[in-house]
């Protein structure tokens, strides 16, 4: 397992294909890895961590704790209303929000915890059934509500590609979500939406080049 150099590739892969370097965050997808392995992510200078499943989660957040380097935890699977408050007391973003009543419990329990959290909202860009994420004319009618929640902070957007090999349907669909944020900070939210996580281990370089702030990568780090 090569963690140091598959880091370098991947951040080499950054400052090559993204039109702002500057702006692009890796997330390290650790959720098949234990913490061991985590703490030679961490020494490698990969402290942005993904989990999906939010007991995993728990359980690699105490155990790493005591850890010299703290790593800042990003929340990347589908989250049910009832788990929300198990995780937001230490949660840096939350990446798959998909609803407005989901929304609404995150920023209720931050109240209660004192926090602001940062959260994506999950476009289902390419319409997969099989998909979670909010459809674009319910996203739409939804954003009123969204922006009373003063517990929350909306950061910017989300999506999953499908696991096909047609490169120029994932590069579209990317494209579609990296406009659909330029529209919805100029109608919306007033230029606040900063943050595009897309792209994952076999489709993260055609997200770059669309625009990816937060790459979401988990097997070309550890095979």
């Amino acid at each position: 397992m090569k963690i140091k150099e598959n880091i370098e590739a991947i951040l080499d892969d950054i400052q090559l294909l993204s039109p702002y370097p500057e702006k692009v965050k890796l997330v390290a997808v650790t959720k098949y890895v234990d913490c061991s392995t985590i703490e030679k992510v961490l020494n490698n200078g990969a402290l942005l961590l993904g989990e999906n499943k939010v007991q995993v989660l728990r359980e690699k957040e105490e155990n790493l704790r005591d850890f010299s380097i703290k790593p800042k935890w990003h929340f990347i699977g589908n989250l049910q209303r009832n788990k929300v408050k198990y995780i937001v007391p230490f949660i840096e973003m939350i990446h798959s929000v998909n609803k407005l009543s989901l929304a609404q419990e995150i920023d209720e329990r931050a109240k209660k915890s004192g926090r602001v959290v940062d959260i994506l909202i999950e476009i289902n860009i390419f319409e997969e059934e099989s998909k979670s994420g909010y459809q674009y004319d319910e996203f739409l009618n939804d954003i009123p509500e969204l922006l009373k929640l003063k517990n929350i902070a909306i950061k910017g957007l989300m999506t999953m590609a499908p696991n096909i090999d047609d490169k120029n349907y994932i590069q579209n669909g990317f494209k579609r979500l990296r406009e659909l944020k330029e529209f919805l900070n100029f109608k919306y939210f007033n230029n606040s939406l900063t943050e595009l996580s897309m792209g994952m281990s076999n489709d993260y370089k055609i997200a770059l080049k669309e625009g990816a702030t937060l790459i979401r990568i988990g097997s070309k780090i550890f095979n």
